[in-house]
């Protein structure tokens, strides 16, 4: 059977399997982000050329402005994340059978994710392509693989309609989006039977993540789903907490890194919701903007606004009870990929004490996903979070922001982040 038939069959099957994604998010996602047309004339998902860095790379490479470097034992990866400045120490290990290439899958041979703020990139063992998924500020995800064996020109090729069987679910809020997700997976990574997996994200109790991921790091004593399977929906928890190596669960040796750190899981957790809630609202503001309906849309836009920024401010966030420690390099570097203001801070330092970042507020806020929102949503947007962060907003679900909390990120922003209306300097409209 070749590459392609396989590729088919697999897809289909996972199909099959993943329906249960459709139940993971929870009744409310189904109420509140109810099916979107990706093919209206405002949004054209499929028809539209997408402006993503993947897209980008690809011109290069036909150009021969770019040549990707084959390495005789890891293929395309190493070059592949080198030239999408995606750091191997974000690596972070999943075992569940929930890719397309699920037949290779298991807690023998987890898939490799290593990501950045627009980019995923996934790696199989024996796999036939390299999974990635590229941000595209107006569009959202966009979905490709890249084959493994050396060519003289590599091709990434879009598979969205495969892909999106399960991005585009209640899960993903039912636009191209990211899944993140805990089940209970058997001793070959197999999920349980349907609905027995749950979206995860920031708000998330920590006690319910990462059923199905390998976790490295520490976390006191939180006793937490990873590096085990289960049994009739028990995880046996003896040697799974607190793993600063995963020796003895796996053959680590093809993998770029020896961990699956704990602090670089928390990070990709946060930022699906986020980029998925930035998504969704800007589809939704076009297609009422195309259609002339916006007076008919003024409440759900308020509703919009509420869920992007209740969330960028981390709001609802689980509560962190004993200090989380990493065991690679992702908690130093990842401070240092963005903007600092004038007393060094940054919104990427984290807390892991309490908390994911010292600063609540989400660093998605510098992406070009952001601000390639429309005005229509971004500036109330904009109006919100300083309603907040001046104390005008004085909602009880923001009260976990103390004065100094507020002050401090308002400082950050107005030190780091272009564009901010003039009101945020000047306190007038």
């Amino acid at each position: 059977m070749d590459a392609k038939s396989q590729f088919h069959i697999a897809s289909v099957v996972l199909i099959a399997m993943m329906t249960a994604a459709r139940a993971q998010a929870g009744n409310d996602e189904f109420v509140n982000f109810p099916w979107i047309p990706y093919d209206h004339p405002a949004i054209q998902y499929l028809q539209q050329t997408p402006n993503d860095p993947i897209g980008r790379l690809q011109k290069d490479i036909d150009s021969g402005k770019i040549q990707l470097k084959f390495d005789p034992k890891r293929g395309y990866l190493p070059d592949l994340l080198k030239r999408l400045d995606i750091n191997t120490d974000s690596q972070v290990l999943v075992f569940t059978k929930t890719s397309f290439q699920f037949p290779l899958i298991s807690p023998a041979k987890p898939r490799a994710l290593y990501f950045t703020d627009n980019l995923y990139v996934g790696s199989v063992q024996d796999g036939e392509v390299l999974e990635v998924m590229s941000l595209d500020p107006k569009q959202g995800e966009q979905f490709y693989t890249l084959d493994v064996h050396q060519s003289q020109q590599p091709a990434f090729v879009r598979r969205d309609m495969a892909c999106l069987q399960c991005h585009m679910s209640p899960g993903a809020l039912n636009i191209p989006g990211l899944l993140i997700s805990s089940s209970y997976p058997g001793p070959d990574g197999t999920p349980a039977s349907r609905g027995a997996q749950e979206i995860t994200d920031h708000r998330t109790p920590l006690d319910e993540r990462w059923g199905g991921w390998y976790v490295t790091g520490t976390a006191g004593e939180l006793q937490h789903r990873g590096n085990a399977v289960s049994h009739n929906r028990q995880f046996d928890s003896s040697n799974s907490q607190n793993l600063t190596s995963l020796q003895g669960k796996f053959d680590i040796s093809p993998y770029l890194e020896s961990t699956s750190d704990i602090v670089a899981l928390m990070t990709l957790e946060h930022q699906t919701r986020m980029t998925n809630l930035i998504t969704r609202f800007g589809w939704e503001a076009r297609i009422a903007q195309a259609e002339g309906k916006l007076d008919a849309f003024q409440e759900r836009l308020n509703f919009g606004v509420d869920q992007i920024v209740t969330y960028m401010l981390f709001a609802e966030e689980a509560k962190i009870r004993d200090p989380i420690v990493g065991n690679s390099t992702f908690t130093k570097t990842f401070p240092q990929r963005g903007p600092r203001d004038k007393k060094d801070r940054s919104l990427r330092d984290f807390d892991l004490q309490t908390r994911l970042f010292r600063y609540p507020l989400s660093y998605m806020i510098y992406s070009e996903a952001f601000d390639g929102m429309p005005d229509l949503v971004r500036q109330p947007v904009y109006r919100k979070l300083y309603d907040v962060l001046t104390g005008r907003d004085t909602n009880p679900k923001f009260a976990r922001l103390s004065a100094e909390d507020r002050r401090n990120v308002r400082e950050i922003l107005l030190d780091t982040k272009p564009g901010l209306p003039s009101y945020w300097r000047t306190g007038q409209e």
